[in-house]
């Protein structure tokens, strides 16, 4: 779980260097989005089950044009 003192612990990838990128948070429930540079912006939340076929479609290729 990424949260500390009840506030998501966001994080993104080391190799961003712009600062245009996602962080993301996941808790026990659920895996969140958001652009880095608006944390106090929207985010988009997904269920861990709703992440995880995302990802594996990604895997097989599934989103490619």
């Amino acid at each position: 779980m990424s949260r500390a003192n009840g506030q998501l612990l966001w994080r993104k990838s080391t190799g961003c260097g712009s600062g245009a990128c996602v962080a993301v948070a996941i808790d026990s429930d659920a895996v969140h989005l958001r652009d880095s540079k608006d944390p106090a912006g929207p985010t988009l939340t997904f269920t861990r089950d709703e992440w995880s076929r995302f990802v594996a479609v990604l895997k097989t290729g599934g989103y490619d044009r």
